[in-house]
This record gives structure tokens, C-alpha cells and sequence, in this order.
């Protein structure tokens, strides 16, 4: 048994911030109902399916990794029995989650006010670009977007440089992580209300708290953060550098770490008394970098990292993605996984990172066909017969 098993999700839900939402609870446990319109059914079921670098049996990456753990059931929701339909299905969950823009939920009656007239204590959660309400609600957005109006793009790049996006697309993902916190925040508000509620999230909003104590130092003092590449605005050295092959991160925040430091790199420039404290360090950066980078250009990554571990001097190297997901330590803690295709075969995708003792979630059913499991799931929660199935398949309403 699973943490949430008792739960039941219907996954209104498509593309990024609002799959990787309910993939975190499916792989809780969570029984994750994907409702998905006929025909080519979830957008990203046909994003990169065709490509032979990405593709397994007809599934892209997007779909494969976001979709595990979840059933899929083919409902047209423009269609007025379509939505009497879901309305059964409702009244049988705990939770139902969409991504549409604000509007969309009230026009396919899938919003909170319909749903709790049906059911009291469900909760739902909408996932919008800029939220459900205010002057600008109507904002178009994609991750890039709401990176762009958080205020994180403008810090993130060298000095002088033009604004980089973060090369994982956070503006999706955190929305997505702030998704599955308010959703079981509400279920156990529930066990103490008995009524369920709604969670308005926008990707905006969670752009602005990732700032945290960036935006408190911008709000007291009222300097506008800039641009500092890899390194950081306070500590010094906290960088990437160069090696002889590779890049690598040292992190130093305390005196005593940086005095382990100069011993291993064994620079004398770096004996300059002018980097004795943290001040000093401050104020002469180039100098302590610039030293920095010529002392790790007699080695390779892999012997510094060996050096610097030893001595408990904070350091990693710049894995590319590949060597990632090879480390050891990714490797031992699950983190790449065989996960099966309902067809035949696996795939490999990440893992599950919430570790819990007592009820684990490092178990993954596959990514549903479309519509695979429409029968199953309105003749469990719905009581439909094969008689009604038939009938509401021949007018079109299920697929």
C-alpha cells in the first residue's frame, strides 16, 4: 500500500506543470483518473512521438515520463452527457486538478462551484499562467513566460549578459511541486472541516516566492539584484571553474574551508594576505577567481575532486545530463528507472525522490493507451454496464 492510495485524482490536466502535478501524487499512490478528450486525446501524447531519438512505441518523452502510475479515460467534455459523465466520476474523487486557462473550468462545468454542489468535500486545483483572478489573469503563458515575470530570468547569467532562462523549465516544474503541497495540504484540512476547497496556483506567483530571500533584500534595501553568472553575491570563491577537462563547482562560505582550500591548491598567489577574511575576499573576487582558475588548470576534475573531498573543501563537478544520471549515487538511490510500456518493453526515466519508509512509492505502472481504461474506471466508479458503455460509445461521448 502506497501513501495515498485512498485517494482518488481526476487529471484534467496537459503538458508540463500540470501532468508533473499529478505525477507526484500517482507515484504516491494516489488512483490518477487521466480524462482526456477523443480523438488525439492529451496534447503532449504526440510531442516528439514520431522522432526515433525520443520515441518508444509510438510514446514521446513528454507523455512517457509525466504520465506513469495514471489510467486513462476518453470522456468528450463538450458534449452535455460528456459532462453529466465526469460528474459522476466527481462525486466518486477526492481531488480533480486542470491546467485551462481561467474561464475554461466554468465552461465545461468542471469548476470548483459545479463540483462541490456535487460532492462537498472535493478539492480542486487550477494551475494557471497568472491565477484565477486580477487585472492581468488573462495573460498568455508558457514556462519561459513566467520566468520571464517572475524576476529569476533577470539574475540569471553572466554579468553584462543577456537574461538566461533556467535550463529546466522551473516556471513549469515549480508551479507543479507548489501543485502537489496545496492539494494535500487541502485533503488534510479536509479531515478537520469535512468540506473540501478550491487552490487557485499561479506559475507567476510561484516564480516570485522562489525568489525568497532575493526579494527580501531587494524590498529593504531597495537595490535591484544583478547578474552574477555562477558565483554568488555574498561568498567567495562560490563558482564554477574550469579544469584541465572538465568544470567544477567550489562552494566556500567559511574561513576554515577556505584555508583547506589554499592548502590543497597550493597557490601562492592565493597566500595573498588580502583574502585572510570574508570581506577581503569580497572586495578582490577577480583576484581569488582568477587565481582559483589558473591553480585547477594543472589537473583534471575527477583528481581536484578527489583532493578537495579529502580535505572537506565543499566542491561537485558540472555533470552533463548523461553523467547525471550515471553517478553511483543517483545509480544506488533509484533515480533511473525501468518503467514498463503497456504494449511490451520498458523504458528508462527518472525515479521517484520522495523516499518514505513505511508506505514507499518506487513502484510504476505504465503510461496508459489512450482511452485504455475507460471501461474499467466508469464500470468501477460509475456502475456502468457493458449495455451503458456500448450506448455512450455509439453517441460518441466516451472513446
Amino acid at each position: 500500500m502506497k501513501a495515498l492510495s485512498d485517494i482518488v485524482m481526476l487529471d484534467l490536466t496537459h503538458m508540463l506543470s500540470g501532468p508533473f502535478a499529478t505525477m507526484l501524487l500517482a507515484d504516491l499512490g494516489a488512483q490518477t483518473i487521466k480524462v482526456e478528450p477523443p480523438g488525439s486525446g492529451e496534447m503532449t501524447r504526440g510531442l516528439l512521438a514520431d522522432d526515433p531519438r525520443y520515441a518508444y512505441k509510438g510514446m514521446g518523452p513528454y507523455f512517457r515520463t509525466l504520465n506513469r502510475n495514471k489510467k486513462s479515460v476518453c470522456i468528450d467534455l463538450k458534449q452535455a452527457e460528456g459532462r453529466a459523465l465526469f460528474h459522476e466520476l466527481a462525486a466518486a474523487a477526492d481531488i480533480v486538478v486542470n491546467n485551462f486557462r481561467p474561464g475554461v473550468p466554468e465552461r465545461l462545468e468542471v469548476d470548483h462551484a459545479t463540483l462541490a454542489a456535487i460532492n462537498p468535500r472535493i478539492v480542486t486545483c487550477s494551475i494557471t499562467g497568472f491565477g484565477e483572478a486580477g487585472p492581468d489573469c488573462d495573460r498568455t503563458a508558457f514556462d519561459v513566460v513566467s520566468q520571464g515575470y517572475g524576476g529569476g530570468m533577470s539574475i540569471t547569467g553572466e554579468a553584462g549578459g543577456p537574461p538566461i532562462r533556467a535550463g529546466v523549465p522551473m516556471g513549469d516544474l515549480s508551479s507543479g511541486l507548489f501543485g502537489a503541497v496545496a492539494m494535500l495540504a487541502a485533503l488534510h484540512a479536509r479531515e478537520v472541516t469535512g468540506q473540501g476547497q478550491h487552490i487557485d496556483l499561479s506559475m507567476q506567483d510561484c516564480q516570485v516566492s522562489l525568489l525568497s530571500y532575493i526579494a527580501a533584500m531587494q524590498l529593504l534595501s531597495g537595490e535591484v539584484p544583478r547578474q552574477f553568472g555562477n558565483a554568488h553575491p555574498i561568498y567567495v570563491p562560490y563558482n564554477a571553474f574550469p579544469t584541465r577537462d572538465r568544470w567544477l563547482i567550489i562552494a566556500v562560505v567559511k574561513d576554515d574551508q577556505w584555508a583547506r582550500l589554499r592548502e590543497v591548491l597550493a597557490s601562492p598567489a592565493l597566500q595573498d594576505a588580502r583574502f585572510d577574511g570574508y570581506e577581503g575576499r569580497c572586495e578582490h573576487r577577480e583576484a581569488v577567481d582568477g587565481a582559483i582558475t589558473e591553480a585547477l588548470g594543472a589537473h583534471g576534475c575527477d583528481t581536484w575532486l578527489e583532493r578537495l573531498r579529502a580535505a572537506r573543501v565543499p566542491c561537485g563537478p558540472v555533470n552533463d545530463v548523461a553523467r547525471a544520471l550515471a553517478d553511483v549515487q543517483v545509480q544506488a538511490r533509484d533515480m533511473v528507472v525501468d518503467i514498463a510500456h503497456p504494449e511490451g518493453g520498458s523504458f528508462r526515466t527518472t525515479g521517484n525522490p520522495i523516499k518514505l519508509s513505511a508506505t514507499p512509492g518506487e513502484s510504476y505502472e505504465p503510461p496508459p493507451l489512450l482511452g485504455q481504461h475507460t471501461d474499467e474506471v466508469l464500470g468501477r466508479l460509475c456502475g456502468k454496464d457493458a449495455r451503458a458503455l456500448a450506448g455512450l460509445r455509439a453517441a460518441g461521448v466516451i472513446a
